[in-house]
C-alpha cells in the first residue's frame, strides 16, 4: 500500500511539474503573454530546470524543445524514483520509452481537461479572460476538428469530438506502457 500512496504523490507532484513544462511551450508557440498570473506562476515553476537546458538545447524554428526535454526529464525521474523503490525490478533501459509514454499520457490528460474546461466555460462564462486564454490554447487541437464537424444547431461538437480520441489515445498508450512494464 505505501507504494501506491509514493506512486500517486511523485505523480501528481511529477504531473505539475512536468505539465506546466508542457503549458510554457503551448503558451510560448501560441504567443500568449507570460506577463499575466498564469505566465508568471509557469516562470516561477519551470525556470529552474528549463532555463539551463536552453543553453544546450536550442529552440527549432518557434518551439521551445527545452520545455519539452524538462518535462519528459521529470517523467523520467518520476519512473527511476519508483522504479528504485520496486527493488530495482524490470528493464531499467526501458524507462527513457515508459517515461516518454508518461509524458504522453500527460499530454492526453492535460488537454483533455483543458478542453473539457473550454467546453464548460463557453457555456457558463463565455466572455470571461480565461476562457479566451483556454481558447488559444485549445484552438490549434481544435481547429482542425472544427473544418470537419458540421455545428448542429448552431453547437460545436468537435471539442467531444476530439474529447472522444484524446480518450481512445489515452487508453492505447496506457495498454502500451502497461506492456512494457510487465
Amino acid at each position: 500500500m505505501w507504494f501506491q500512496m509514493v506512486s500517486m504523490v511523485l505523480d501528481v507532484v511529477a504531473g505539475l511539474m512536468a505539465g506546466t513544462c508542457l503549458l510554457r511551450f503551448l503558451m510560448q508557440w501560441q504567443r500568449i503573454s507570460f506577463h499575466q498570473p498564469l505566465g508568471r506562476f509557469v516562470f516561477a515553476m519551470t525556470d529552474w530546470l528549463v532555463l539551463p537546458l536552453r543553453k544546450v538545447i536550442p529552440a527549432w524554428t518557434q518551439w521551445d524543445l527545452s520545455s519539452w526535454v524538462a518535462a519528459w526529464l521529470i517523467k523520467l525521474l518520476q519512473f527511476l524514483l519508483l522504479w528504485l523503490l520496486a527493488g530495482g525490478q524490470g528493464a531499467l533501459g526501458l524507462l527513457p520509452l515508459v517515461s516518454l509514454v508518461g509524458l504522453a499520457q500527460l499530454v492526453v490528460s492535460a488537454l483533455s481537461a483543458l478542453v473539457l474546461v473550454l467546453a464548460i466555460m463557453s457555456w457558463v462564462n463565455p466572455g470571461s479572460p480565461m476562457y479566451a486564454l483556454t481558447a488559444r490554447l485549445c484552438d490549434p487541437f481544435l481547429r482542425p476538428f472544427q473544418r470537419v464537424v458540421p455545428l448542429i444547431g448552431g453547437i460545436d461538437l468537435s471539442p467531444w469530438v476530439l474529447l472522444l480520441l484524446l480518450q481512445i489515445l489515452g487508453m492505447l498508450l496506457s495498454g502500451l506502457q502497461m506492456s512494457w512494464m510487465h
